[in-house]
């Protein structure tokens, strides 16, 4: 993964301390990954949630796995685009190129909807609050997740 062999040489340490614990807790899966980056800690999961959310989040995982190999092709031409309209410094090209690959993405949310479905019923009131929360959903962070794993 890209993410986890960036060089975090150059960040101030605590920076660095914070990409190398966001890469310990899988937030540098992106769309791949179930919740948004930070919710698990955000909302204080237990250890028996966190072993009862597993199974889920590793079904979430593999339908995630299916979805990306049937979709190989359009992913592969949306990284195609980004990388091109990086090279030619176009503004429009590089926010039409990242919605082309964001629209691949969203064929996976129904998938994500229902899985989050079936942890609704593990939390707590006040942890379902914080997952219900507007700013904790992952349309509203991933400009964060997309230039900082470690965001929020």
């Amino acid at each position: 993964m890209l993410a986890q062999s960036a060089n975090t040489n150059s960040l101030p340490l605590i920076q660095t301390v914070k990409y190398q614990q966001a890469l310990q807790n899988g937030r540098s899966l992106g769309e791949r990954s179930l919740l948004p980056p930070g919710l698990k800690e955000k909302m204080q999961l237990t250890d028996e949630q966190r072993a009862e959310l597993k199974p889920i989040e590793d079904d979430f995982a593999n339908t995630c796995q299916q979805y990306q190999t049937a979709n190989q092709p359009r992913i592969d031409a949306a990284h195609e685009a980004i990388r091109n309209a990086n090279l030619a410094k176009d503004v429009t090209q590089i926010q039409a190129a990242r919605e082309q690959l964001q629209e691949v993405w969203a064929g996976l949310q129904q998938y994500r909807d229902a899985a989050v479905e079936k942890i609704r019923s593990l939390l707590t009131p006040d942890q379902l609050a914080i997952l219900d929360d507007p700013k904790n959903q992952w349309r509203e962070n991933h400009a964060d997740e997309a230039n900082d794993p470690s965001a929020n």
